[in-house]
């Protein structure tokens, strides 16, 4: 008999999901045509496992739209944050249409729609408006800066940025941007935060927000002793639902940051240094127009001297489609 044990040695239901499987025990055929035992058995992980590293991962599409909803759905049923259901929706619509629309031209298929997904949330969430019209145009806007604004067949701003950034500009009579904080409760602060920084880490961008959210605690205070004002005062804009988009999705953004780890956070500082200049300059909407400076400027120096785009890939990766994301092998009939 041979010294490793078979299979059928197991009872069923004594596999452990965070136990390798042993490949096989069978015995191995020799030379001389007998039978050998291995002398190692292959590992090989548990399906189980791969499947849910394979959920965590960059290329899980359905992991910031997951995240953006529970955010949506918390400060809606918490605070009420929404100006209404229907003019987020109509972002939302928007946002999907404008998208099917312009891949279908430019590109000549349907891309996917997480994107556009996130960017009809920010948008319904972000602006403020007694209109309609504006979450209409602000969506239309954010999807055809994807098509449009391209350097190296790239698209250079965060869309939602580009329009938020846009509307606010142009029609400062009709638009706002959202100002509600989550009140004194630290409940639903504390879930985004946790739920987000999960996600967040495993995507690997954390140190982005990171560097963000220490370098504007360490602005509030140059900018409190600046201006002589209260510190809390400086800080507490950072906990409204409003910086939680900002951080987790617009800076965050994977097809508007520049490659190197180092250097995403060298912008994320940036960001927060012009955003600091901005506020001591009483500019109202500066985190939204210091992304909207610094993040194109930041993505084109990056090109210029990587020129990663202009590299074929292996043969053996997967093809990207217009938005960047990977696409599944054409199978082989």
């Amino acid at each position: 008999m041979s010294g490793f044990q078979t299979s059928t040695t197991s009872r069923p239901g004594d596999e452990d999901a965070s136990t390798p499987n042993v490949a096989s025990t069978a015995e191995l055929p020799r030379i001389d045509g007998n039978s050998a035992p291995r002398k190692e058995a292959v590992e090989v992980a548990s399906p189980k496992e791969f499947r849910w590293r394979d959920w965590l991962t960059l290329e899980n599409r359905f992991l910031a739209p997951a995240l953006i909803t529970s955010i949506l759905l918390a400060g809606q049923l918490s605070f009420g944050f929404l100006e209404s259901w229907s003019r987020t929706f109509t972002a939302i619509g928007v946002c999907i249409a404008t998208e099917l629309i312009l891949g279908r031209l430019i590109v000549g298929r349907y891309p996917h729609l997480a994107s556009a997904y996130i960017s009809g949330i920010s948008v319904g969430i972000l602006i403020r408006s007694p209109f309609v019209w504006p979450y209409a145009m602000c969506a239309g806007l954010s999807i055809m800066s994807k098509y449009v604004l391209r350097m190296h067949n790239r698209h250079l701003w965060n869309p939602s940025n580009f329009g938020v950034s846009a509307m606010l500009f142009l029609y400062p009579a009709a638009v706002a941007s959202l100002s509600i904080q989550w009140g004194n409760s630290l409940l639903p602060m504390a879930v985004v935060w946790c739920l987000g920084s999960l996600i967040i880490s495993r995507l690997k961008r954390f140190h982005i927000c990171a560097t963000y959210v220490l370098s504007f605690v360490a602005l509030a205070a140059v900018r409190s002793w600046l201006t002589e004002s209260p510190f809390l005062a400086n800080v507490a804009p950072l906990t409204g639902p409003m910086y939680q988009l900002f951080v987790f999705f617009m800076i965050t953004d994977p097809k508007t940051t520049v490659r190197s780890k180092r250097g995403q956070c060298l912008v994320a500082f940036l960001v927060a240094l012009v955003e600091m200049g901005l506020r001591l300059g009483e500019v109202i909407h500066a985190p939204y127009y210091a992304l909207f400076l610094v993040g194109p400027i930041a993505l084109a120096i990056d090109m210029h001297f990587t020129d990663r785009t202009e590299s074929a890939p292996p043969t053996n990766m997967p093809s990207k489609d217009f938005d960047g994301h990977a696409e599944p092998a054409p199978s082989v009939s």
